[in-house]
């Protein structure tokens, strides 16, 4: 089975097992997506989700994020961790979206990424939840899914794995995989401890043939 074979039938069968794809970050406009997937570096979605109701209480548009005092923001986000560097981020994106972009999130990757703390990863979650246009966002379950699949040979880099990807994948597709990728690991695939036994990709999973001999085995 080529790899473009595998990719084809993973998408297959993760449609079945996932029909709803999504993402797990709440939000209803581009802007509040951009600043919940900063806040969301080294922090859970529950916990973003948790926190972003109440800033975005005090500061409901664009306009008022931008003109609010970094230390403003920082006291409520402060739970999502590294409360200093995000709301620094968050506060000079909010900015630059207002007097530049009057109020608008760009729907091209090289706009996006002049936002101040705006990488490859949010850029393609934009671009594929907001624009609906090709996106592969290469977060942690997205590299270790692929690689134990055998989609990636071992690539770590989230740029090269986007890369790889992109040569496999359907672009109408890369999106929705994605969102399915963050579903099943924290379901099934789950790190350090893969349900092997009940996945639905076992028989075409590198990992998962490898180890078929038992239920439960962590990646070395």
């Amino acid at each position: 089975m080529t790899k473009k074979e595998r990719a084809l039938e993973v998408i297959r069968r993760l449609k079945k097992e996932y029909p709803e794809a999504f993402c797990t970050l709440s939000y209803e406009d581009a802007w509040q997506l951009l600043v919940s997937v900063r806040l969301s570096a080294q922090c859970t979605d529950k916990r973003v989700d948790q926190t972003t109701p109440e800033l975005y209480r005090r500061f409901p548009t664009v306009e008022a994020l931008a003109e609010a005092d970094p230390s403003e923001i920082e006291e409520i986000i402060r739970p999502c961790g590294l409360g200093h560097s995000k709301a620094r981020d968050i506060s000079a994106c909010m900015k630059m979206l207002h007097t530049v972009y009057h109020d608008r999130v760009p729907d091209t990757m090289e706009e996006l990424l002049k936002l101040p703390g705006v990488g490859r990863k949010s850029a393609n979650l934009v671009l594929g939840d907001v624009f609906g246009k090709p996106a592969i966002v290469t977060d942690t379950h997205c590299i270790r899914l692929s690689n134990l699949i055998g989609l990636t040979d071992n690539i770590k880099e989230p740029v090269k794995v986007e890369r790889e990807l992109r040569k496999i994948i359907p672009p109408e597709e890369g999106s929705d995989l994605c969102h399915r990728f963050v579903l099943h690991g924290r379901a099934v695939c789950i790190a350090r401890r893969p349900q092997c036994g009940r996945c639905c990709l076992s028989d075409v999973c590198r990992y998962g043939i490898a180890h078929s001999d038992t239920e439960d085995r962590s990646p070395q």
